[in-house]
């Protein structure tokens, strides 16, 4: 189990309200509940360093399947176990795969409106909102390619539906945390919400999850994407 604190290693803790941390990266001070239990704490924007070349991955991508692309934005080096980059993969990969599959969008305005809005969503939101950053990346993802705003109908409706759905998806499978399990389920609603509210057919292919053994909360058997027949995580596709 080697990811935990970026630091040292050791196992993080949530405190009972905000501290000012600093972070012993770029020694940026802001307030905080999350900290190793030996004390160091990373901002955001230094646990998610190198992020900013996902737009350029996901300009140069062909596939419309979003489980595909997340797949290969896990594989870099800026992604962690867990941690807020999902927060804006999840929404990044949507949008990528919709464009890919014929839906219209502007990738080159879409994408970093879409980081925007993602790094806005603090890690610990699932446990501290009740609302989990990939789900809510989902429904960025549906608010962006419909141009919704806060004054908005069925633009506004849709996002907020998009959103419920993930999240209900993530709530029905539980804690602790597993951001590439909240990931997966996020994108997979999306799939069927997008295929029946705006006609596009992204595809949906299945993964095996390689992740477990570097997750120190894993669920096991509790977890959605295991095949009991073989022991494999499995992310299944959407039906």
């Amino acid at each position: 189990m080697n990811e935990e604190c970026l630091i040292c290693g050791a196992p993080l803790e949530y405190l009972d309200e905000d501290a000012e941390m600093e972070c012993v990266l770029c020694h940026r001070k802001e307030r905080s509940r999350t900290r190793c239990t030996d004390g160091h704490y990373v901002c955001s924007e230094c646990h998610m360093q190198g992020i900013d070349a996902l737009t350029g991955l996901c300009l140069e991508e062909k596939s419309s399947d979003p489980v595909e692309i997340l797949g290969r934005m896990m594989a870099m080096p800026f992604c962690h176990m867990h941690g807020p980059e999902h927060h804006i993969m999840v929404g990044m990969a949507l949008l990528t795969a919709y464009g890919n599959a014929g839906g219209h969008i502007d990738l080159k305005k879409a994408l970093p409106e879409m980081s925007r809005r993602g790094r806005e969503v603090p890690g610990g939101a699932c446990g501290f909102w009740g609302a989990c950053g990939a789900g809510i990346s989902a429904g960025m993802f549906i608010s962006v390619i419909t141009g919704s705003t806060p004054l908005g109908g069925e633009n506004f409706s849709l996002s907020h539906k998009m959103t419920a759905k993930a999240l209900q998806a993530i709530g029905e499978n539980g804690g602790p945390r597993c951001c590439k399990r909240d990931s997966w389920l996020s994108v997979r609603e999306a799939v069927g919400f997008v295929r029946e509210h705006l006609g596009v057919e992204m595809e949906h292919s299945e993964i095996t999850c390689s992740y477990s053994s570097r997750n120190n909360q894993c669920i096991g058997k509790k977890c959605p994407f295991l095949r009991k027949d073989t022991g494999i995580y499995l992310c299944l596709p959407f039906s």
